[in-house]
């Protein structure tokens, strides 16, 4: 394993639970605290189990690095209040083309027949919404605006589908994804169920002879000097990472290191084990071996996303699918300017919707062009995306590297044909693509891409520009997640074996576990499909402890169990 990644060893295998001597007990043991082990927390809780999270750094994970999107529709209260009419049933047409068989059809019609009330659960533990949108499509709304079109549902000129906006940011001051886990994190410390230990990571199960999850073995870093020097480096690492990659790697390195000389082992007895650690985009090896296309993508996460449940629950005889899925985030809007261009492959050609969300173009361009691309802009595009780009209402991540690449990163030439010479392109496949592209412009309407005729640009002003938008870039990064995880039951998200049957006392949510946005991400969704798959989790696992312990146990509350489906409250 690489020298960044949690190690994970076999499971301890026990013949007799009873006999072994444990350090702790609790009733849901939750590996991860991000949004997805926030609210399978949330729900253990309130159901009634004693629960234990164990969370390697100080919380939040990659949720709260997010812009804090939830992908909801179906009617919520927002897009009633914005004018959209919205239903389960078109949320569900849609994402049907995002989702694919990631997930079975039934389960899709439950997540999105639930979103409505899956937002007013949200609500009731602090989180807000609004109804602000912004003037137009865009990657991320600006300030004061936090509902808007997230996916491709308003992309082309007659959607099948009639179109209605399900990205909805938690209101906040900047990237919302901070104020969101702060407000779980909140609503997670009031119950006084829920045990919070920082610094600490499952590095294996424990099980007894026929394969249930009986518990974990958990190493934390002492407390004191220890401790402070780890989540000064864990800051630090994060802090880095943007700018100087490699030291960041070298930092975490370090934190691998203090783990293992500074740490002290517990065996933690649990009635079930929820792994919500995220994915592994900081695995180098694992990116390897399921999805070298992503290699030279720019990471996105936090250390902690190493792929250490997905490699936990594979030891205990869970399979993982989608592992090959990865989310790149080529975005080329804003400025807005830049999807009227024309994007092409190394060779000159077109080959894809320039206007269509950013993962679905970065999906396109590292899987089916080797990660090369340029956006080919026309003076009139370049001048109205200057000028964006210094009075628009952008964000500094979104205007600073526009302004780079324009500036100081681009090739420019008067004819197509020089400028394929300058990137290395065949001129006359250039030639011919920006000549199609200019049809289409006149005749308005775009048969090759389904480009809608608003978003064409007649490219008449010379001279042309080039800018390499290619995954590998330093000046315009193309950020990447993993989609892929541990299979699960779409139900309790009990982690499977091969066979299909369910490994007991073991749960995953989240990145960890194969979900909603296995398959396509849309903004948004990840972290919806985070806060289902985990409360599923945590009131599946609740269940389960509630059933083997009557209410003298210690590892219960003595609460209500509450019903697993629908989840409507």
């Amino acid at each position: 394993m690489n020298s960044s990644a949690t190690p994970v060893e076999t499971p301890l295998v026990i013949a007799d639970a009873n006999a072994h001597r444990w350090d702790d007990t609790c009733g849901v043991l939750i590996a991860g605290f991000g949004a997805a082990g926030a609210c399978a927390a949330l729900e253990a809780a309130q159901a009634g189990a004693r629960v234990h999270i164990v969370e390697r750094f100080e919380g939040g994970g990659a949720s709260a690095k997010s812009g804090g999107v939830i992908y909801a529709g179906g009617g919520t209260p927002y897009q009633r209040e914005a004018g959209y009419a919205d239903t389960p049933e078109a949320m569900a047409a849609y994402l049907r083309s995002e989702v694919g068989d990631a997930v079975t059809p039934a389960a899709l019609e439950r997540f999105c027949h639930g979103s409505v009330a899956q937002l007013a659960w949200l609500e009731r533990h602090g989180v807000r919404f609004s109804a602000t949108m912004p003037e137009r499509k865009t990657s991320y709304p600006p300030e004061r605006a936090y509902l808007y079109y997230s996916g491709n549902e308003a992309v082309g000129d007659a959607p099948e589908v009639p179109p209605a906006p399900r990205g909805h940011r938690v209101v906040a001051r900047g990237m919302s994804g901070r104020a969101l886990f702060a407000t779980l994190r909140r609503a997670v410390e009031a119950e006084p169920n829920v045990e919070i230990e920082q610094h600490a990571s499952v590095r294996r199960l424990i099980v007894d002879t026929t394969g249930r999850v009986m518990g974990a073995q958990v190493w934390s870093v002492k407390p004191g000097r220890a401790r402070r020097h780890h989540a000064r480096l864990a800051r630090w690492a994060d802090k880095l990472h943007n700018g100087l990659p490699a030291l960041a790697d070298r930092l975490r390195a370090a934190i691998l290191k203090l783990e293992q000389n500074a740490g002290e082992v517990r065996d933690i007895r649990a009635n079930a084990v929820v792994l919500t650690t995220g994915g592994f985009i900081f695995n180098r090896e694992m990116v390897a071996q399921h999805a070298p296309h992503y290699l030279a993508n720019w990471r996105l996460g936090t250390t902690a996303c190493d792929g250490s449940g997905i490699r936990l629950g594979e030891s205990a005889g869970g399979i993982a699918d989608y592992m090959e899925r990865v989310s790149a985030w080529r975005f080329i809007n804003p400025p807005f300017a830049w999807a009227r261009g024309c994007v092409v492959d190394a060779r000159g050609e077109r080959f894809c919707n320039e206007e269509v969300y950013g993962a679905k173009l970065g999906h396109a361009m590292c899987e089916r062009r080797d990660g090369r691309a340029w956006l080919i802009l026309d003076s009139a595009l370049v001048r109205e995306a200057l000028r964006e780009c210094v009075r628009g209402r952008l964000w500094a991540f979104q205007s600073v590297p526009a302004l780079l690449l324009m500036l100081a990163n681009r090739r420019r030439a008067d004819t197509p044909a020089e400028l394929a010479s300058l990137i290395g392109a065949d001129p006359l496949t250039l030639e011919r693509t920006l000549a199609n592209y200019r049809a289409a412009f006149a005749q308005g309407r775009d048969s090759e891409f389904g480009k809608s005729a608003a978003m064409l640009s007649a490219f008449a002003s010379a001279p042309y520009y080039a800018l390499d938008i290619s995954a590998d870039s330093r000046v315009f990064p193309c950020p990447a997640i993993t989609l892929g995880g541990l299979r699960v039951d779409e139900t309790t998200h009990a982690v499977l074996r091969a066979n299909g049957d369910a490994i007991g006392g073991l749960y995953a949510a989240g990145r960890a576990a194969r979900g909603l946005a296995s398959n396509h991400y849309v903004s948004g969704l990840s972290l919806a499909d985070c806060i289902w798959s985990g409360r599923q989790a945590g009131r599946a696992a609740a269940r389960e402890v509630l059933a083997a312990h009557d209410a003298s146990n210690n590892n219960v509350a003595g609460a209500t169990v509450l019903p697993l489906h629908p989840l409507t409250h």
